[in-house]
């Protein structure tokens, strides 16, 4: 189980290899690069998720910690993944159709200016996703969050030339950051209140800090709620989802149906 990094490292020297190579690729290779990364990434996945319903962790959840990110003042954010039945499950779907949705896109997209370009900005986003669904605390899971609102801004402008295409990207992207900055506001107020964003020490020491109806944890609840219903388009943060439509096809499959709604 070990190897679950690899399933967010794979997109990732993908977006990075499609960024460099500026569009001198062939299609073939942008291709080969792009949809390959992913696949990959569906198989370390699937060896994950087979070994974690096969052997149970004890207590059917684990922790990879990779590194400490930094040390100030008793904030110490490590660098790490959390596996238990929800993140494995999410796990398969965002590679799992994610694959599926690169295939088709390998076809679909052929011909169109910035083929490589497509694959970066898919790439990244796929990354950012298994970044948010497996991250151990709430701002490595912002990071991932953010990330998934970037390239979903970038996908859908990907025809920028169009300026009605640039106007619902930008949309989208505003529309979104504003759920995005009410969350900030909740991990703020739980991390002034509890002292740490580690989700699993969120879980047993809220119920211990908080009694029922407290101002605090109630508005942090609200707060955290803002950010989902910008993600998952919910009234009244809805706007932005049917002008999304203004990106390739394989966009709408991926931020409609497959992953980022689904996220929040």
């Amino acid at each position: 189980m070990n190897m679950i990094f690899l399933t967010f490292v794979f997109p990732l020297i993908g977006f990075l290899l499609l960024s460099f190579s500026r569009g001198r690729w062939s299609e073939n290779l942008s291709a080969l690069v792009g949809v390959g990364s992913i696949g990959l990434s569906a198989i370390v996945a699937a060896y994950v998720i087979w070994q974690f319903n096969v052997a149970p962790p004890e207590g059917g959840h684990y922790t990879l910690v990779l590194w400490q990110w930094m040390s100030v003042e008793g904030f110490k954010p490590n660098f790490a993944l959390y596996v238990d039945g929800l993140s494995i499950t999410m796990l398969g779907v965002v590679v799992g159709v994610g694959f599926l949705i690169h295939l088709f896109a390998s076809w679909y997209m052929r011909g169109e200016a910035g083929y490589s370009r497509f694959f970066s900005y898919t790439n990244l986003f796929i990354a950012s996703m298994l970044f948010l669904v497996l991250g151990d605390n709430l701002l490595f899971l912002y990071f991932g969050w953010e990330g998934v609102g970037l390239c979903s801004y970038l996908l859908i402008g990907f025809y920028y030339s169009n300026r009605n295409n640039g106007n619902a990207a930008l949309k989208a992207f505003i529309v979104t950051r504003i759920g995005d900055v009410f969350m900030a506001i909740g991990l703020f107020i739980l991390f002034q209140q509890v002292g740490t964003l580690n989700i699993q020490e969120l879980l047993v020491l809220a119920p211990q800090k908080f009694q029922v109806g407290d101002f605090w944890i109630t508005l942090a609840t609200l707060m955290l709620l803002g950010g989902a219903v910008g993600k998952s388009a919910q009234l009244p943060l809805q706007t932005w989802l049917a002008d999304a439509m203004a990106g390739p096809t394989p966009v709408s499959a991926l931020i409609h149906a497959a992953t980022m709604v689904t996220a929040g």
